[in-house]
């Protein structure tokens, strides 16, 4: 459990320390990969763009400015997506390793876009 007191108010959204935990994932993912590849880079990038633009858009005073920056995380969670398909297709990583955690199936596209959707636009972050 997550003590609040002396955090950041983007350190006490459910979906910044998401965003966190799913950034350690990969990092600990593109160690296992030896090989270069252009989607792994990508996939670094993005998943750490993620974590900055939830932080970066919470201490936004505008609403514009706030969802500005939280479509651009929504987009780089997106972009992860895409990175981890085509190294799935690439065989640079197995499709067991990349399934959640918890062993549930991976869920399809549309419930994934749904999720994003559901995680930007009506999460704590836009009230």
């Amino acid at each position: 459990m997550i003590k609040y007191e002396n955090l950041l108010d983007h350190e006490k959204l459910d979906v910044y320390q998401e965003a966190i935990v799913f950034c350690g994932w990969v990092g600990e993912l593109l160690g296992e990969i030896s090989a270069k590849a252009a989607a792994k880079d990508q996939l670094d990038r993005a998943s750490t763009s993620l974590p900055l633009n939830i932080a970066e858009g919470n201490g936004k005073f505008s609403t514009v400015d706030r969802a500005r920056f939280l479509e651009i995380a929504r987009s780089s969670a997106l972009e992860c997506a895409a990175c981890l398909d085509v190294l799935e297709v690439r065989k640079l990583v197995a499709a067991e390793r990349i399934l959640p955690r918890q062993g549930k199936a991976r869920p399809s596209r549309e419930h994934a876009h749904g999720d994003a959707e559901e995680i930007f636009w009506t999460s704590e972050v836009l009230t």
